[in-house]
């Protein structure tokens, strides 16, 4: 077998010769038969019992041509592109040449490689500094929270419907007098002011009274899943049977034991204080070291080849239909109720995915120039971490080698942005409390 390698007259592409001997493409054709022999039936034969040559003459050779190059192929695709060290960062185009059995297999494959990065000036950048201070209404909201869970509903009688309570109602929508698909219920339970169903309907059942019948005028949003009631005027006759509403518990001492391990209600608030304030800050050096990368990316050069990005829109495109999964739908199901098309899905994603590369490229370039890399002791902690995390031993981690990859770049990745925002002139309060505790150590080394 051998590659001939040349560039194209795009940038960052390449193009590759491929040449495979006839013996190697007609020992495929046999593999091929060999596997698929079960198939065949051929007068004269009991099924799947006919040899290679009868079921060639029959069918012609050119029935195993496809599956023949699909066998072939791959593995001598992968070791050309490691024995070539190629960075190659998109699938491969190819055409083929010529096809078979007794002559070579000549193929072409045009593939994107990583592009050069120009790197701006990533030491001394400046950053705005991000706080998040957890304020009293943080705090009393979260206990607030936790007596609504402790709430228990009661039925209301002697009044109206009022904003938080929850109606009981029946309803049946129409558009233009014709009732529609998926626009009635019985019993139904509706929180007001929850904003769960359409705009405008839940205030009009405010100050309705048990047992009133009443029609309610509203619009269908222009961006509503269903292209046939989207932007459409619409009435729902309502019914309310009954009207219930969340009694909370007294926030006192007695609600911290029964909702917490605290005797007392200003231990549970300063634990939510605490927790709060530690999670303000992971959300604070997330969103830092976002506008870093970003700053950085902002004044470095790339020119993203286009099969990169259809790679990562194809990343993209499976990370969401598995998310999806979880959620007992696919990609599909969720795009056609939003009246969307997976071309749609990839036109929207294409900025962010050119941006995400971006951030890839960037990150990669700093650590070429800063010779940053991930030592074994790093690699073995993160390893050591997911083994506890899924119940799994080290060693078995360590034979995959797509995963120590990916953790060692996750690891040179963070470096990275750590030399980035340690070099920064940051500005606000990110500075102050790092100055802070930059004078709580030289204090310590003084004593």
């Amino acid at each position: 077998m051998s590659v001939k390698v040349e560039k194209t007259e795009n940038k960052n592409e390449l193009k590759l010769e491929f040449t495979v001997e006839a013996k190697i493409f007609d020992e495929g054709m046999k593999k091929v038969f060999n596997k698929n022999s079960k198939y065949f039936n051929i007068p004269g034969f009991r099924k799947g019992k006919a040899p290679f040559n009868i079921v060639e003459k029959y069918y012609g050779d050119e029935i195993f041509y496809e599956d023949t190059f699909n066998e072939v192929v791959p593995e001598i695709y992968d070791n050309a592109i490691k024995e070539e060290k190629l960075e190659v960062v998109s699938k491969p185009n190819i055409d083929i040449v010529q096809m078979g059995k007794g002559k070579d297999l000549i193929f072409t494959a045009i593939v994107a490689t990583k592009p050069e990065v120009k790197l701006g000036k990533y030491k001394g950048i400046e950053l705005e500094g991000i706080e998040y201070p957890v304020t009293d209404k943080d705090i009393d909201e979260e206990v607030t929270r936790m007596a609504e869970k402790n709430s228990r509903i009661v039925s209301v009688t002697d009044r109206a419907t009022e904003k938080g309570d929850i109606a009981v109602i029946d309803f049946v929508g129409s558009v233009d007098g014709v009732e529609f698909e998926g626009g009635k219920a019985e019993n139904h339970e509706l929180e007001l002011g929850s904003g769960s169903f359409i705009p405008g309907f839940e205030d009009q059942v405010v100050g309705m009274k048990i047992d009133d019948v009443k029609d309610i005028n509203v619009k269908f949003p222009e961006e509503y899943f269903s292209k046939d009631l989207a932007g459409k005027d619409a009435v729902f006759k309502v019914t309310l049977h009954e009207i219930k509403k969340k009694e909370l518990p007294t926030i006192d001492d007695e609600l911290a034991k029964d909702v917490s391990e605290f005797d007392t209600l200003k231990e549970l608030k300063a634990d939510i204080k605490s927790k709060k304030e530690k999670q303000n800050e992971e959300r604070a050096k997330a969103e830092l070291e976002e506008k870093a990368v970003k700053a950085v990316s902002e004044i470095s050069e790339v020119d993203i080849p286009q099969g990169m990005v259809e790679l990562e829109l194809d990343n993209m495109e499976r990370d969401m239909d598995t998310r999806l999964g979880y959620q007992g739908i696919n990609l599909e199901q969720y795009l056609k109720m939003l009246g969307k098309t997976t071309a749609d899905f990839r036109n929207e994603s294409e900025a962010p995915a050119k941006d995400s590369i971006k951030y890839r490229l960037v990150l990669e370039a700093i650590c070429k120039d800063a010779k940053i890399d991930a030592d074994e002791k790093e690699v073995e902690e993160k390893l050591t971490e997911l083994a506890n995390s899924y119940g799994r031993k080290v060693d078995d981690l360590k034979k995959n080698e797509d995963l120590l990859f990916h953790i060692k770049e996750n690891i040179k990745s963070e470096k990275a942005i750590k030399t980035i925002i340690d070099n920064a002139k940051i500005k606000g309060s990110v500075k102050k409390e790092t100055e802070k505790a930059t004078a709580k150590k030289t204090t310590k080394k003084s004593k």
